[in-house]
This record gives structure tokens, sequence and C-alpha cells, in this order.
């Protein structure tokens, strides 16, 4: 909306609001930005493409390299296996980074303030993500094989 409509809706509403006598209006607590039924319907549109295009994005990648469960198998195994190399490696600044497009593809459609749906799986929280919960594991067996 553009600020000349933003201020002839709210001048509209104002004197809608004293025709009515309504005195109970706080300057602020309204919202003046709700979207229209065709806005929200393209935004919608816009957000399903978007979410079917991130879909697309590892779709020629092998399971075992797109799966942070498999990949974090894979670097534990070095780590038990080899572990000298694995520390020479720094894999644990690595990490974030070798992660960081497989996650944000998962977080694609997660809104914190309100419960989504994360590839037709409910998740509200980021503890209950599968790519958390793998991050999770990783770190408790790095942690156990540490001590």
């Amino acid at each position: 909306h553009s600020p000349k409509f933003i201020t002839k809706y709210r001048t509209c509403r104002r004197q809608a609001r004293e025709r009515s006598g309504e005195a109970d209006h706080h300057e602020g607590m309204s919202s003046d930005d709700e979207l229209t039924p065709a806005e929200i319907n393209e935004f919608q549109k816009s957000k399903d493409n978007v979410l079917e295009d991130s879909r697309k994005v590892f779709e020629d990648v092998h399971a075992d390299f797109c799966d942070i469960r498999k990949i974090l198998l894979k670097f534990q195994e070095w780590k038990e296996k080899l572990p000298d190399s694995y520390c020479d490696a720094y894999i644990s600044f690595c990490l974030p980074k070798l992660l960081n497009p497989l996650i944000r593809v998962q977080l694609m459609n997660w809104n914190p303030l309100e419960v989504g749906m994360v590839f037709r799986q409910n998740f509200t929280e980021l503890e209950e993500m599968p790519w958390f919960k793998a991050i999770e594991e990783f770190s408790d067996a790095k942690t156990i094989s540490e001590s």
C-alpha cells in the first residue's frame, strides 16, 4: 500500500469511529496494513512456488550427501578411525558451512510465530526438526567419544 492510501484509509477509519461514538480506540493499536484477499492469495502462490523450487534444490544429489544424519555419520566414523586426521582438518569449523545449505532448505517453510508445516510434517520448535536432532546426536556422540 502506498503512504497516500494508508493516510486516506486511517482518516476514513477515524471519521467512522467519530461518527459511531467509539471512544475506546487507542492510536497504534489497529492495523492499517492488513492484506486484501487478493494479496494473501498472491503471497501464498509465491510462497508455494518458492517451496516447490526449494524441494528441487538437492534432487540430483545422492542421498548420502543431502541427508544431514548420513553426512554426520561419515564424519563420526572418520573421527573414530582416524582421530588425528580428523582433528588436523578442523572439522568443527567446517561443519556449519557444510550443513548450512541443507538446514536452510529445511527451514524454508518454518515460521516460529505460527504452527507451520515443514515438508508436510508439523514442526513448531527447532528442537523437533530432524536436522537439529541429527546435530544434537552427533554432538552427544562427540562428547561421549571425547570422555
